[in-house]
């Protein structure tokens, strides 16, 4: 079946056509159009500015993609658009689009979580995505790091998912941006942090581990990124130099990456998981994926560790038709949304548990 989907959660506007069955999967086209130059002078996403550039480049990028996948509209199976959690004037353009679309196609219209679309990412990969029908796969321990959202899951199936933990306040993309900022890197600042690490030490600065020796599996780093502020205070501005900066950043990623992988890797064992996924802007991480593979290759007994593609790590739409063609059954429940456009409306808090 042919999947168009929409995504506009928050400051990239992205069209993708998805063609996909039980054993294959191919992306017909995909465009995205970032916003990162206009947020940039802000040092953050401007909500109102947001929704204006997606009205801006929302039809030309469907059009575009339409004409890239080289099929036309009778060839598509089903809508699908992010319905939330999201920036709330930025989800209704994709929204509306989406159900203007549905009304004039007589499609049906599938309302995507975007969570649901990152714990389904890592299946993108076209020679991957059989294997999702194999027993060997699950069950798996996902996590999701992103710039508002930390979350870990139980999933007994691509289409079966339990809540272990969340986090409790600031999430780990957040934190990694508070953080930069206040070592005035450019934006988007989680990116530089990683970046910068690289050149410093990991052990230069005793930042805590916020939780990690909770028994549950929620987060919290809040708390971490004011022990940044408080250590960042005691130099005067003059004293901050590159050295200590990339120390700082270090030093801070090394203490997010031991409770994310700490907290992953704890839940994966109590729950005999066969797979870890993690996904997520965050993901994108190159630190945190080599210490998540250089931890798994140590424990007991073969555990297989999934990452989307690095293309796939951010806001996509080709994560969000997967995840409508995943929600539908397969394509087997496609009549339920024949009319969902008369009700549908976007949802800024809609969490993956409620």
């Amino acid at each position: 079946m042919n999947i168009l989907a929409i995504e506009t959660s928050c400051d990239e506007t992205s069209v993708a056509v998805l063609k996909i069955d039980r054993k294959n999967l191919a992306l017909r086209a995909i465009n995205t159009s970032s916003q990162i130059k206009l947020h940039a002078p802000y040092g953050g996403v401007v909500p109102e500015l947001a929704a204006r550039r997606h009205t801006e480049v929302i039809i030309p990028l469907l059009n575009q993609t339409l004409k890239q996948s080289q099929i036309n509209t009778g060839q598509i199976n089903a809508l699908a658009v992010t319905g939330g959690p999201g920036l709330i004037t930025a989800l209704q353009i994709g929204v509306e689009t989406a159900k203007t679309l549905a009304y004039a196609w007589r499609k049906p219209l599938i309302p995507v979580n975007h969570m649901t679309g990152h714990l389904v990412s890592p299946f993108l990969t076209p020679g991957l995505w059989p294997k999702v029908f194999y027993k060997a796969i699950w069950p798996a321990v996902a996590l999701i790091v992103s710039g508002g959202h930390t979350e870990l899951y139980l999933m007994k199936s691509l289409s079966q998912w339990q809540l272990l933990g969340h986090t409790l306040d600031d999430a780990a993309g957040e934190a990694f941006d508070k953080v930069a900022k206040m070592l005035k890197l450019p934006y988007p600042g989680g990116p530089e942090v990683g970046r910068l690490a690289e050149f410093g030490n990991s052990q230069a600065f005793a930042f805590p581990r916020p939780m990690l020796s909770h028994k549950n599996y929620d987060f919290s780093f809040s708390g971490l990124k004011t022990a940044v502020l408080y250590t960042l205070k005691k130099y005067p501005p003059l004293a901050i130099s590159h050295q200590l900066t990339a120390n700082l950043c270090a030093s801070f990623q090394q203490a997010v990456t031991d409770v994310l992988i700490g907290k992953t890797i704890r839940a994966a064992q109590a729950y005999k998981a066969k797979t870890i996924m993690v996904s997520g802007g965050v993901s994108a991480n190159r630190y945190l994926r080599e210490t998540f593979l250089q931890t798994t290759k140590k424990l007991q007994g073969p555990i297989n560790l999934l990452f989307p593609e690095l293309k796939y790590t951010g806001d996509n739409a080709a994560m969000i038709a997967l995840a409508a063609y995943v929600i539908s059954n397969n394509g087997k429940n496609l009549s339920k949304y024949k009319s969902s456009w008369k009700n549908l409306t976007a949802q800024a808090n809609w969490e993956l548990w409620n």
